[in-house]
């Protein structure tokens, strides 16, 4: 799997990139092994389908620490079940504050976020 962070640039590259694979994809032990991509946000429910059909699951980037309420650009993991998915990722260098996204996010902020996203039922990428 891997994290796509904002790559490809258009989702025409994205969706050739996913035919590419479905012609090399070679069979593997689903039960021994989880592909998960992680989607920009703006694709995880345009490309879901088609990553699923490859025996891979998609991933959310991000995650709030909160449930719903005024938090603009923010995902919650109920909205995320609900959409059908039960991946996400958190933690990753650039929201710690690498990139200059302030507040940094903290180890206390990502073990609020670990606990609300298992509270969920999802499963987390935690990158460290």
């Amino acid at each position: 799997g891997g994290n796509w962070k904002c790559n490809p640039a258009t989702i025409k590259e994205a969706n050739d990139l996913i035919k590419a694979w479905k012609k090399s994809v070679s069979s593997y032990d689903k039960e021994k092994v989880d592909v998960v991509i992680c989607l920009p946000a703006l694709w995880l429910f345009n490309l879901k389908e088609q990553l699923s059909e490859l025996g891979f699951s998609t991933s959310a980037q991000n995650v709030s620490k909160t449930g719903s309420g005024a938090f603009t650009g923010e995902w919650t993991a109920e909205s995320l079940v609900d959409l059908g998915l039960s991946w996400t990722l958190i933690g990753h260098s650039e929201r710690r504050g690498e990139f200059g996204i302030l507040p940094m996010e903290s180890n206390e902020t990502l073990a609020t976020k670990l606990k609300y996203i298992l509270d969920a039922g999802m499963t987390c990428v935690f990158c460290i």
